[in-house]
């Protein structure tokens, strides 16, 4: 899973096909939420604020 910028959202989806050898699922964090989760206040990958779940 990752929560990434606009910037970094294709590195993601790069990173996340090499692991799991699949498409993931794309959201976009403002249409989503989750009991459990709460959103990270920063991208995995920079400082920017996240806009991207990519699960």
């Amino acid at each position: 899973m990752y929560v990434v910028c606009k910037d970094h959202l294709y590195e993601a989806i790069d990173d996340f096909v090499d692991v799991y050898e699949m498409p993931p699922d794309l959201y976009r964090l403002g249409e989503v939420t989750f009991t459990d989760w709460s959103q990270p206040s920063y991208c995995d990958m920079c400082s920017n604020p996240p806009v991207y779940l990519v699960v």
